[in-house]
């Protein structure tokens, strides 16, 4: 999520704020990132990376520079000219202007689409995305894998009357949110209902007859089994909301979408308006919300007639080009046997990596040019080929999806996966890695627009039983808007909710915190231990840490040896305490230890 700016980075960037925009373009381009950023100023020189910007915000200021001035620029242009004055001059470039001339004209080789999105009057046809989550239901109906959970915990004076008419307004204001998925002739619709015949209903649910010891497990029971309860696509609505009644001033609110309607962008932008429409009703003022500029409908109308024909094709060759060869599975070393019909059951395991790691991390990857993101992505993968001993990695990663800012305010299912596959033969060394990362992703970014679902239809991937097409592992670096959570009266605070399944072997989710990163592990509990699980976290803390202090090391250089491992290794294994002496022969010593660590290296002989 977006973090505020401190106190220390004002000061570390007065220097280079003392250099002001110096023409038009650079304050346009000044006044877009202030915008993104969310900073009072920009100077000149500033780089984009060091204020705070990632691969999501650099889409947004991408997205306002197409709308605003009129130009066309790249993802790597934005990660290639990183500050202000750079930036402008090459859209002065693109635009050819002469001395005294307005920034307004298109530079002719740069009208590929417009600037932003049209309203549509009705829609029937679902976006890409959406339809592949439709055949997925009438595969598996009813299944929870897609279900989106959210829970509040409310302290303070609830005015519950005020709280459901909160939502019953943002279903009125999110055509989304009241639409259902019938089929005709085999084939999917979606259906609006009239915003009137839509209102919201809030579940009040008293808990207060429990003994105070029994109240906190009882809820979160109910928060888990509500995450899990299935939504009807034909029949609708697919949005609940319900209230848990712990004390007179302690409430939990547990708000759950389907994935057809929503994502992780979506449930930040419901808690944002829910806040700000609460604050409004409960005293007695109408909705603050501006009107919508447009619906998920339109989104979904304009997705389809930009991506087909030629302009789809030269995407889709690239994918083509990217991924010729990927190999047909990651195959990580599984505790259980991959049993076909299996549920996708899972659990999830905290993470927590060390504020001065991030730092470190954070710090290497400026000095490469790359994010956060791709710093991680690089251990990840590094770690898997450890893993799996392939040294062809795919992994998923999720992106918002919202590429022009008349989205960033709606409701609705625009996220698309995209599939990070980086080489690493040759035992490169973390510094080589990162390279590699860097081009892989940066050139994923400037093809995301073709759905994930429209890459398996056109790339037809080798099938394999209980495996996601490309990839098993996905990574998530969350930097979704911050969501307001305060009103007088009552604080919201968010609460973490396992919904019991997993869409992936692992997916690793983290999010910046002020002791570092923190987040979770999600992991298919028929497959994986939850040791195994908190060794994967724990090696790839360990390489990370060895990588970012001396990159210069190949690969098969970076230990994997924790503290742990090492206590298990000369303590615990090296016991010599017995009561009588049991010979054993030397190849079943190898034997055992080949048991307990299948993925250490064995032996190496001239190099």
């Amino acid at each position: 999520m977006t973090q505020p700016r401190s106190q220390d980075l004002l000061v570390e960037r007065s220097v280079t704020r003392a250099v002001e925009p110096r023409t038009d373009t650079e304050r346009a381009v000044a006044h877009i990132w202030s915008e993104v950023l969310n900073i009072p100023q920009v100077g000149a020189l500033d780089s984009f990376f060091e204020l705070g910007g990632h691969s999501l915000l650099a889409t947004q200021v991408l997205s306002r520079i197409r709308t605003s001035l009129r130009v066309e620029l790249s993802l790597q242009e934005m990660f290639d000219l990183v500050t202000v004055s750079a930036l402008a001059g090459r859209i002065d470039a693109l635009v050819a202007l002469q001395p005294g001339e307005v920034l307004e004209p298109l530079h002719p080789s740069r009208e590929a689409r417009p600037s932003s999105l049209v309203p549509c009057e009705r829609q029937a046809e679902l976006s890409f995305a959406q339809q592949r989550l439709w055949f997925l239901d009438q595969y598996a109906p009813g299944s929870p894998l897609y279900n989106l959970p959210a829970a509040l915990r409310l302290e303070g004076t609830l005015d519950v009357a005020a709280l459901e008419r909160a939502f019953t307004e943002l279903v009125c204001r999110h055509q989304s949110l009241r639409t259902v998925f019938p089929a005709r002739d085999g084939r999917p619709l979606q259906v609006v209902a009239h915003a009137g015949n839509a209102p919201m209903a809030l579940e009040v649910e008293d808990l207060r007859y429990l003994p105070a010891s029994e109240r906190e497990a009882i809820g979160l029971r109910t928060v888990r089994e509500e995450a899990r309860r299935p939504f009807d696509l034909v029949r609708g609505p697919l949005l609940r909301a319900r209230v848990l009644r712990l004390t007179e001033r302690e409430h939990v609110v547990v708000v759950t979408m389907h994935h057809i309607i929503s994502d992780a962008w979506s449930i930040s932008v419901l808690i944002r308006e829910v806040v700000a429409l609460y604050e409004a009703f409960s005293a007695g003022r109408p909705s603050p919300l501006p009107e919508l500029p447009l619906q998920y409908a339109d989104h979904a109308v304009r997705q389809r007639e930009r991506l087909r024909g030629e302009a789809l094709e030269r995407q889709l060759s690239w994918w083509r080009q990217r991924l010729e060869g990927a190999p047909p599975a990651l195959e990580l070393p599984a505790d259980h046997p991959r049993i076909a019909g299996a549920s996708n059951p899972g659990a999830v395991l905290k993470v927590e990596l060390p504020v001065g790691l991030v730092r470190m991390l954070r710090g290497f990857c400026r000095q490469e040019g790359a994010t956060l993101f791709m710093g991680l992505l690089a251990g990840l993968q590094a770690l898997l080929s450890r893993y799996s001993g392939q040294d062809d990695i795919c992994v998923g990663a999720p992106v918002a999806g919202r590429t022009s800012p008349e989205t960033e305010g709606l409701i609705g299912f625009f996220v698309n996966t995209l599939v990070l596959r980086t080489k690493l033969d040759g035992d490169p060394t973390f510094r080589e890695l990162m390279s590699r990362v860097r081009e892989t992703t940066l050139g994923a970014y400037s093809h995301q627009d073709v759905p994930f679902e429209k890459l398996v239809e056109a790339l037809q991937p080798e099938r394999q039983p209980k495996r996601s097409p490309f990839f098993e592992v996905a990574l998530v670096l969350v930097n979704t808007p911050m969501a307001a959570l305060e009103s007088p009266g009552l604080r919201f605070r968010p609460l973490d909710v396992d919904s019991g399944t997993s869409k992936f072997d692992f997916t690793l989710t983290l999010s910046e915190s002020p002791t570092g990163l923190s987040g979770m592990l999600e992991y298919r509990t028929d497959l994986y231990e939850p040791a195994t699980a908190e060794r994967l976290v724990a090696h790839l803390e360990r390489l990370l840490e060895r990588a970012v202090v001396a990159p210069h090391l190949r690969l098969s250089e970076l230990s994997l040896v924790t503290e742990l491992d090492r206590r298990l290794v000369l303590e615990t294994w090296n016991a010599t305490t017995v009561e009588s002496r049991i010979e054993v022969c030397a190849h079943e010593l190898v034997e055992a230890q080949a048991g307990r660590t299948p993925e250490a290296v064995a032996v190496v002989f001239e190099g």
